[in-house]
């Protein structure tokens, strides 16, 4: 891991993908936001799954939320890893942790 590598994870910590592998970021008609990688194979992952009954479904522009995100994260000296998370009083938002 070289100091600037930035890491993304899903909102429940399952997967973690390294953010120079993503192509592309989305949100799809139920509200998901997925990630696109690439490799041979163009797996897709989704971080947020905008249609569980005990969430509000993620912001409009969620998905170019984390772009704006990893860019600033991407300037720095030090690997981070951002995830979604959802809180009750202040909605969705991306949480950052310096590793």
């Amino acid at each position: 891991m070289t100091a600037a590598d930035v890491w993304v994870a899903k909102d429940d910590g399952s997967d973690i993908i390294r953010a120079a592998s993503i192509t592309g970021v989305s949100r799809d008609y139920n509200g998901n936001i997925n990630l696109r990688l690439s490799g041979g194979e163009h797996t897709a992952v989704t971080l947020v799954h905008g249609d569980l009954p005990d969430r509000n479904p993620a912001p409009d522009d969620f998905h170019r939320q984390l772009l704006k995100v990893t860019a600033e994260l991407s300037d720095t000296a030090e690997p981070a890893i951002v995830r979604p998370v959802f809180d009750a009083e202040r909605g969705w938002r991306w949480h950052t942790e310096h590793l």
